[in-house]
């Protein structure tokens, strides 16, 4: 009973969109009105409030660092074996990918994924996060960052992890971060892809 409950619990709270929530308190449009219509930070970001953007990707990461790491610290308490905990953070990763609070409309899951990723094992996050920000850095197109580290991250969990139920956790959530950006790649084959801006005014709505 536990351990059902902790899944549930760890999907309510995925389900809450730190995007829908910070354009409300930023009086911004929902972010599933206007640009990519995804409710994440990149998409925020289009309105020019550079500082609901980054509270929105604090967010989306923090939820899902905050459950796994909770999960492991009641572990013993609660008697959640290692495989509950990997349900834990599937869990929280579906909350936000389809969120009952919003008609299971979410976001993409790259911040959430990668806060998972530094609570279940740090070493592995951080590889995950490097192979995002190098791209980011060089192509400045955030989909491809983010499909470049869900491409690398079944790799390096078998670097890490080897065969475990760890590595399987990793290749469900890297095959949803693909699946979920399946639009996107239609755009970078087509060359239509949004570009992320800096401070030079084209972050904008109409973009």
């Amino acid at each position: 009973m536990n351990a059902l409950v902790t899944v549930l619990a760890a999907y309510l709270i995925g389900s809450v969109s730190f995007a829908v929530m910070m354009s409300r308190v930023f009086s911004l449009p929902d972010p599933r009105s206007y640009g990519s219509g995804n409710p994440g930070a990149t998409n925020v970001l289009r309105t020019g409030k550079k500082l609901a953007a980054l509270f929105t990707l604090l967010g989306d990461a923090g939820k899902g660092a905050f459950v796994v790491w909770l999960a492991q610290v009641l572990s013993d308490r609660l008697q959640l074996s290692s495989e509950v905990i990997e349900a834990v953070a599937l869990a929280v990763f579906l909350g936000h990918l389809y969120p009952v609070y919003h008609r299971f409309q979410g976001g993409k899951g790259v911040a959430t994924a990668a806060g998972i990723f530094i609570a279940l094992h740090w070493p592995f996050g951080l590889a995950l996060i490097a192979v995002w920000a190098a791209v980011l850095a060089v192509s400045r197109v955030s989909s491809l960052a983010a499909l470049c580290g869900a491409f690398s991250a079944a790799p390096l969990a078998y670097y890490f992890f080897g065969l475990s139920t760890k590595t399987l956790l990793v290749f469900c959530i890297a095959l949803l971060l693909i699946w979920r950006h399946r639009s996107n790649i239609m755009l970078l084959l087509a060359g239509r892809e949004r570009r992320v801006r800096g401070s030079d005014g084209e972050n904008t709505l109409n973009r």
